[in-house]
């Protein structure tokens, strides 16, 4: 069934809207997360990319509306309860963003305004109890009602200890709600009543609405389906086919297509996402409809369709296909430079791809030059990932590699050097507790395993890999960990580098606190007797396990580390 008969279906029972936030959280919408979803989960990268974007519609300064996307919800027209689909993670953090700035003004009615946003207020008059604009799922809506939805509770929930917390979910609203507290603090009073009327005023939701549960899915999953919608690609490639001539459009036209078929439909578009930051040299602040034609495609259309083709969609996707695949083919140097590909794939985000495919478009045919590139971004990536650099100065600092790039300044551009204190902040997060990152360990782990096998670009087959301590967690009572660590040593060591390995099996509750020798004989090594990592066999070869052993393992592994990532 085709994207339109789906939604033709649903149109007598669909309602969408665009509605300002100041109509969203009143009285109109009583927001209720079914405990089916997925608790509230964004981290403070997610949050802080928010507030950035709030920022940067603000200081643009006109009148233009500012969309934060859709939400989805099951709510029929005679009542206003709602129960979220789709869009609790925005809902949840603008609730923390209002309560956040209630909280901070100083003026009681813009903060009894705010207030009113997180929650309906009670009437003593009527008996009617305050209630909360959005509550969250049963194991956390009491929580957010206390410590987010009560007037003057951010404070309290500033010094509040996350250990004693009793979810993911609940460290999560706590840790965002101190970014943006942080953040907003630096701001004057009068900034801040700007971002709040932008906020009520001319900040839209797309609010989709359906009466039961079953059509919001369906619709939600069309909305979402993958391949379906009409996407900007598409968009771009009527402007630029129609620009030809009759007598070439069809050709041009396939060739179009055999590059997306080459890359599937999703990273075909992802691909323009790329392009346009190789372009533009700056990180996006508008949506790609918006921002490619004017970045981009004026430099080509009216009258130049061909070569946008020839020059940017065909080299530029057969990039993307080379480094997503590792397929790079050259005389020599072919492995190396694949080797990177695999390394850099492995990271938590995607924004190291402009630079690499850049590289790639323009040095194709020089492999020893792209291998001394990609070892250079390689380390700058590694050292953003440690340091737990967010998006937007990431995002910066690749765009600035790209402006140094396209001046011609090549393997000596200055974004690709570490400053000091970026490499003393590298190697303080890599000698503290690195099981804790849990998106840099394993990374950090298995750059680390190929130093330590003197074979760069190993690649390991193992259906899973996991990071694994060797003093366990949680040893038991009677466990021998307990006579040879004293309490502040495995408050030290536990989580530290020196003191994991890798595992190409899933973990198990019960071995991973085994004590030592039986650990090694039972836990450590694969179906054959070996391991299969070189950092998990230089483990077996210990007769102990002590903090002596660990405090000398620490320091050789963080200096392979610090070697291989030039940090001295």
């Amino acid at each position: 069934m085709s994207v339109m008969s789906v939604m033709m279906r649903f149109m007598q029972q669909l309602e969408a809207h665009e509605v300002p936030l100041h109509k969203v959280f009143c009285s109109d919408y009583d927001f209720r997360i079914p405990d089916y979803q997925r608790p509230y989960a964004w981290e403070v990268e997610q949050a802080t990319q928010l507030l950035e974007d709030l920022v940067e519609a603000l200081d643009r300064g006109n009148a233009e509306p500012y969309f934060l996307g859709s939400i989805v919800l099951v709510k029929s027209k005679d009542s206003s309860k709602a129960e979220v689909i789709d869009g609790q993670q925005r809902l949840t953090t603008l609730t923390i963003l209002f309560a956040v700035l209630r909280d901070l003004t100083s003026d009681l009615a813009l903060a009894n305004e705010l207030n009113n946003m997180t929650a309906e207020p009670g009437s003593i008059v009527l008996g009617l109890k305050t209630k909360p604009r959005l509550a969250l799922r049963a194991r956390d809506a009491q929580f957010f009602q206390d410590n987010v939805q009560s007037s003057g509770a951010i404070p309290h929930l500033l010094l509040a200890n996350p250990d004693a917390m009793k979810t993911d979910a609940q460290r999560s609203v706590q840790a965002n709600a101190r970014m943006l507290d942080q953040a907003l603090q630096q701001w004057s009073e009068s900034r801040r009543l700007e971002l709040v009327r932008m906020l009520g005023e001319r900040t839209f939701l797309v609010v989709v609405s359906t009466p039961d549960l079953d059509s919001a899915h369906r619709i939600f999953s069309v909305m979402n389906a993958r391949g379906l919608d009409l996407s900007p690609a598409d968009i771009f490639k009527s402007q630029v086919i129609g620009d030809l001539d009759d007598a070439v459009s069809d050709a041009y036209a396939v060739r179009w297509e055999d590059a997306e078929e080459s890359l599937g439909r999703e990273d075909f578009a992802d691909l323009f996402l790329h392009v346009r930051m190789i372009f533009s040299k700056e990180r996006a602040k508008r949506e790609l409809l918006k921002e490619f034609p004017e970045q981009v495609l004026k430099g080509y259309l009216p009258g130049r369709g061909e070569r946008f083709v020839d020059d940017v969609v065909v080299p530029y996707a057969d990039a993307y296909e080379q480094i997503r695949d590792q397929s790079y083919a050259a005389t020599t140097g072919a492995d190396q430079v694949n080797a990177w590909f695999k390394r850099l794939e492995q990271l938590d985000n995607n924004d190291w791809r402009p630079p690499a495919l850049w590289a790639l478009r323009h040095h194709h045919d020089d492999p020893a030059w792209l291998n001394d590139f990609f070892a250079l971004l390689e380390r700058l990536a590694a050292s953003m990932l440690i340091r737990r650099v967010y998006a937007t100065p990431r995002a910066t600092r690749y765009a600035e590699l790209l402006r140094e790039l396209g001046a011609d300044k090549g393997l000596s551009a200055p974004s690709f050097q570490l400053t000091d204190i970026e490499k003393l902040d590298t190697a303080s997060h890599l000698g503290g507790d690195l099981y804790l990152a849990a998106k840099v360990r394993k990374y950090v782990l298995l750059r680390l395993d190929e130093v330590l096998a003197k074979c760069p670009g190993v690649s390991y087959v193992h259906r899973l890999i996991t990071v694994e301590h060797v003093l366990p967690q949680n040893p038991g009572a009677e466990s021998a960990w307990l006579t040879d660590f004293t309490a502040d040593e495995r408050e030290r060591w536990t989580h530290r580098l020196a003191n994991l390995v890798l595992l190409n099996r899933a973990k198990n509750s019960e071995a991973q606190n085994y004590d030592f020798d039986k650990k090694k004989t039972k836990y450590f090594t694969g179906n054959n007797g070996v391991a299969a990592f070189a950092i998990t066999t230089q483990v077996l070869g210990q007769p102990t396990w002590t903090p002596r052993v660990l405090e000398d393992r620490q320091k050789q592994l963080l200096s392979c580390l610090s070697g291989e990532w030039k940090l001295n």
